[in-house]
């Protein structure tokens, strides 16, 4: 098979943490048996290089110097690249006229701009893309929206992403849906629920678990003002982020109803996730939600907020319940029926799932990258 150089520039790669560094280690290995080789591109301070294509790190170190070094090692990959498949904007790769495609899941300008407190990190996404906010935010997004239109072609995970794109001024017919998926179950996933319980210490009470970066849009403080008014249910919630110190002081009144993990192992998460009676996502923004998708895949229904991609694979009262967002009140009454309802909905996880096997995922980005070549 004739192999097509594809280089990967990104910002984050494994074994770092996050979306885009996941994605990349898991579908980079097949889109090789179709054709492509990749070489990567990315910033880092990691030595790891057991892959089976070649990975160059860029220390991070100071600004000028990072950007500097990036670009440099980008020019003799891109000399020998067919197609450049980036992950996330403001890279300084020297692109030539090498065909290019993005990886887009969120709005940066947005992250950013609650990061450098420019806006208030309740500032709701959706409202973000259409109110004029102050010079520097404006900047931000204007910069952003620039830089994905000048890309060949957009791959987004949700319908809901490709409407945000397209309204940045990218053509519609250049913004892919391709849907986030899960590669296929090892035999390390656990499979008895009642055997994890166990194992965990847990008795008969209800356990919501939730994974997520604790920022202020995932929504962990509502899902434990709500569990508060809600009897005998526990929440288990993994994840650190900055804030942790503000959740544990919210969650100290119920005392062990309200177990915070920190990180734990992605090997641990699914165990959590398959001794849960559900799994909680209540953002206010979600891509595409591949949490959901690895908690109905070992089982467990959803409770999740009305944003963004998550009414795309939660579909109420079949696989789980959907809550607006934000409201306190509406997700304890959601709670509450979703405890009286377990049974059903634990019964139909699997409907719907067939759109996000790894293979779809795989072939679909494979025509979207080759359909640019």
């Amino acid at each position: 098979m004739t192999q097509t150089n594809l280089m990967i520039a990104a910002g984050i790669f494994h074994p770092e943490s996050g979306g885009p560094a996941t994605y990349l280690k898991e579908i980079l290995p097949a889109l090789q048996t179709h054709g492509w080789q990749p070489h990567v591109l990315t910033y880092g301070n990691d030595t790891y290089n057991d892959y089976p294509y070649p990975v160059q790190r860029i220390a991070r170190q100071t600004l000028p110097l990072r950007l500097g070094r990036y670009y440099l090692a980008s020019r003799p990959m891109t000399a020998k690249a067919d197609l450049i498949y980036a992950h996330t904007i403001d890279l300084p790769v020297a692109w030539r006229h090498v065909p290019r495609v993005i990886k887009i899941v969120g709005d940066q300008a947005w992250e950013r701009c609650i990061r450098r407190g420019w806006v208030a990190p309740t500032t709701d996404i959706d409202s973000f893309q259409h109110e004029t906010m102050g010079f520097l935010v404006e900047r931000q997004k204007q910069s952003r929206s620039a830089q994905v239109r000048d890309f060949d072609a957009v791959i987004v995970p949700s319908e809901y992403l490709k409407q945000m794109v397209v309204r940045w001024g990218v053509d519609a017919e250049r913004v892919h849906v391709v849907y986030n998926a899960m590669p296929p179950a090892t035999e390390s996933m656990p499979q008895d629920k009642a055997q994890v319980r166990a194992q965990l210490g847990w008795d008969e009470r209800p356990v919501i678990f939730t994974a997520a970066r604790l920022t202020p849009w995932k929504g962990i403080d509502h899902l434990i003002t709500a569990v508060h008014r809600v009897p005998d249910v526990r929440l288990v919630i993994a994840g650190d982020g900055q804030d942790m110190p503000r959740l544990r002081s919210l969650a100290r009144s119920l005392g062990e109803r309200v177990q915070l993990l920190g990180r734990i192992s992605r090997d641990d998460v699914y165990r959590y996730m398959k001794a849960a009676d559900f799994f909680a996502l209540y953002s206010g923004y979600e891509g595409l939600p591949h949490t959901v998708l690895e908690a109905l895949r070992v089982g467990t229904p959803i409770i999740a907020s009305d944003k963004g991609g998550n009414p795309e694979v939660v579909q109420d009262g079949i696989n789980g319940v959907l809550v607006p967002y934000v409201s306190v009140d509406a997700l304890t009454q959601q709670i509450e029926r979703a405890l009286s309802q377990h049974a059903d909905l634990a019964a139909n996880t699997d409907v719907g799932m067939e759109r996000f096997t790894f293979d779809n995922m795989v072939q679909n980005t494979d025509a979207v990258l080759r359909r640019y070549l």
